[in-house]
Formats: C-alpha cells, sequence, structure tokens
C-alpha cells in the first residue's frame, strides 16, 4: 500500500509541475504527522526528512538509528546522519536543484499541517543562503490529492469497513428497546466490536455516539443515561477500522407508541427529506463541481421544505481516518477557509450526512458513504431508505 501511494504521489508531483515534496519531521510518535501513514507507515525518532521528486526519487534522509525501520517499511533510498541532518539535506538539495520545492504545512487542511512551527523555522535556518529557501509552498495541493484518490485496495477496505458497521446496525436493531439508556446501546455495540477484534473509527468516548429523543446533546456528545422512550428517534453515529481504513455512517430508528403501525407523519417526513437531499446531492456529485454546490443541493432541499439548514458541511472525505482530506461538501462559511471551492476528484469517497430536527421526537438523520466515479457517484454503503421501526413491545 506504501509503495503504492508513493507512486501515485510522483505522478502527482508531475501532474502539477513540482520538482520537489519534502516532508519534514521528527519524533512523530509525540507529534505525528498525518501523511506519514501514507508515505512511510512508521515513525521516526530524529529529524528526518522524506523527499518524493517529479523524477521518480525516492529519498529518506534520516538519523543512524532510524534508517533500519525505513528501509523495512517503504522503498525509500536511504541517508543516515548521525551528527545533523543539515549537511546531507543540503548536499541533496544542491545535487536535485528543485526549482518548487512543497513541504507540510497548510492554513485551509489539517491532515496537510504536520510540520511544526519549531520545525519549520529549523528547516528555513538550515536553508537561509541558499536559492532554496524562496522556492518553499505548501504541499497541501498534493497531499489533498494523494489522500483523496483512493487505489482500488483502499477503496476495498474502506467496503469491509462499511460492511462490519452494517452488521452492527442490524445487531442494534435486533437488540435495542424502549427503557434503555443511550449508554446501554453504546455499550452493546463495544461489546460486539470487541467480539469481533473491531476498533473504533475515531475516539472511542464518542465512538459510537448515540442520541435520542428531543432532548438529545446533538453531535460530538458522548452517549448518557438518557432514556429511549416511545415517540423517540434515536440515531447512532459510528464507524470501525477494518485492515487500517475506516467506516462513518449514521442510522436513524423510531420507537412506535402504543397503538401506532407507523410513525407519525411528521417524523415520516423529517426522515423522507433527509433521505431525498442524499439522493439529489450524490445525483448532481462529480468530479469537477466545487464542493459548496454539493453542499448547496442538499442544503436548499431541506430549507425548501421548512426546516431549518443543518449547522455543519454535508459531507468529508474518509479513508485512513474519519476525516480524511481536504475537499470538503461544505458551505461558504469563514471557518472552512478555501474547503468549499475546493473541485471535486475521481476517487474521492465522501461521506453525505444532512440532518434535521422533528420538533417533540428528536433528529432525523443519516449518513451514507460514496466514491466519486469518472461520471458520478457511486454509494459504498446501502443506502437506508426507510426509518427502521422499533415497536412498543420489543
Amino acid at each position: 500500500m506504501i509503495d503504492e501511494k508513493l507512486n501515485q504521489a510522483v505522478h502527482i508531483l508531475n501532474e502539477r509541475g513540482i520538482d520537489m515534496w519534502l516532508t519534514f519531521v521528527r519524533e512523530t510518535s509525540s507529534t505525528p504527522d498525518p501523511v506519514l501513514d501514507l508515505i512511510l507507515g512508521a515513525h521516526v525518532v530524529w529529524p528526518s526528512a522524506f523527499i518524493l521528486t517529479g523524477g521518480g526519487e525516492k529519498i529518506a534522509v534520516v538519523g543512524s538509528l532510524d534508517m533500519q525501520n525505513v528501509r523495512d517499511h517503504a522503498d525509500y533510498e536511504v541517508v543516515g546522519y548521525v551528527d545533523s541532518i543539515k549537511p546531507a539535506l543540503l548536499k541533496l538539495l544542491k545535487r536535485l536543484d528543485p526549482q518548487k520545492i512543497v513541504i507540510n504545512f497548510s492554513t485551509n487542511d489539517v491532515t496537510a499541517d504536520g510540520m511544526t512551527h519549531g520545525m519549520y523555522l529549523l528547516l528555513m535556518s538550515y536553508l537561509k543562503g541558499t536559492p532554496y529557501a524562496d522556492r518553499i509552498e505548501s504541499s497541501e495541493a498534493v497531499i489533498s490529492a494523494l489522500r483523496g484518490r483512493k487505489s482500488g485496495t483502499e477503496i476495498e477496505h474502506i467496503r469491509g469497513a462499511i460492511r462490519e458497521t452494517l452488521k452492527l446496525f442490524d445487531a442494534v436493531t435486533e437488540h435495542v428497546r424502549p427503557g434503555m439508556s443511550e449508554f446501554d446501546v453504546a455499550d452493546f455495540i463495544r461489546q460486539k466490536m470487541e467480539e469481533k477484534n473491531l476498533e473504533p473509527a475515531w475516539d472511542a468516548d464518542q465512538c459510537p455516539a448515540v442520541f435520542t429523543g428531543p432532548d438529545s446533546a446533538g453531535a460530538h456528545a458522548t452517549p448518557t443515561g438518557r432514556l429511549i422512550e416511545p415517540g423517540h428517534i434515536m440515531n447512532i453515529d459510528f464507524g470501525v477500522r477494518w485492515n487500517g481504513y475506516v467506516s462513518d455512517l449514521q442510522r436513524t430508528w423510531y420507537f412506535l407508541r402504543q397503538g401506532e403501525i407507523v410513525p407519525p407523519e411528521a417524523v415520516e417526513n423529517g426522515f423522507r427529506v433527509i433521505r431525498d437531499a442524499i439522493r439529489k446531492a450524490a445525483g448532481f456529485l462529480k468530479p469537477g463541481v466545487e464542493g459548496w454546490a454539493v453542499d448547496e443541493v442538499a442544503r436548499t432541499h431541506i430549507t425548501d421544505a421548512g426546516y431549518a439548514e443543518y449547522p455543519h458541511a454535508l459531507g468529508h472525505q474518509v479513508g485512513r481516518k474519519a476525516h480524511d482530506g481536504s475537499t470538503l461538501l461544505c458551505p461558504k462559511w469563514e471557518r472552512y477557509g478555501d474547503l468549499p471551492h475546493s473541485k471535486v476528484e475521481a476517487g474521492q469517497v465522501f461521506t453525505l450526512e444532512p440532518r434535521l430536527t422533528v420538533p417533540g421526537h428528536g433528529v432525523a438523520t443519516i449518513e451514507e458513504i460514496v466514491v466519486v466515479t469518472e461520471t458520478g457517484c457511486e454509494f459504498l454503503s446501502e443506502p437506508q431508505e426507510e426509518i427502521i421501526m422499533i415497536g412498543p413491545g420489543t
């Protein structure tokens, strides 16, 4: 997988007219750079430079004690040092003489912003008095493309994570009943994960996140002792890690009251609006469109139906992490910087996750995962088409 991504990175450098991509890191077990998952798959201790060139060279300048570990994990030409990385790094730069160098910092993309300020100052001190100090730019565009363009193997790993997550949602449907707490439901899922030797896709205290009824804490909160009651909508935000890749899905349940055989029209309508917003956004999603435009399709459908707009992006990328890349399907809000104008590319994997509130019942939300194809998108998760009903006597 690492070699596959390294070769892909060289192609991206050539595509974008970049001579050199330099990733500068140290003590990565304490201060990890997210991109190392793609280009190394291991940690280093001493100051290290991982260099890829448009000409296809892959060179790692690392401390002598890190050399074998790097060789064991990726196909780099490994250059070691003992005293200081500076001489070896400058010698390499002089030999390659790159006109455009991109390094691992970004103001927009957290997954491309792995260089600490201290490491930036250190690198610039090494480059002082050389022509290379004036040739430095952000590697955000390279990392965005590398993370986003999923290979066939990566897609299959994401499919595996989705498959395991949907099995656990089915288990919840068989198990859950009124009177249980949010914590009870979350604990059941954790027990099932342990039986299957699965890890959560993000922090365990919020994965799974379980919300029931009209007074739930909302997104990104931990499960509570709040009890499920008839008439409640319950939703779960959850994913697992499978072969190094993750899922991130949400499903919605309704708990029937005595005498009900279907949910109230308000609940059904809220669910349909969310489902159809996802359908419309998926129908619009394709290479070349800007992220804000996809978000606008779903957002407008929901507000036109009379509901308040959701207070977040429609979707984010998924891969090695639940939030895996810079291109977002998001509104043109200041907090998102330039990301709303990022263009969608084939191979990117996105969530589609609008939400709305059904007064007196709770939050209706679905989260699906799609992969962008050359002409549109394909659902990787089997879409939730109907609200899941749990009877009062269950």
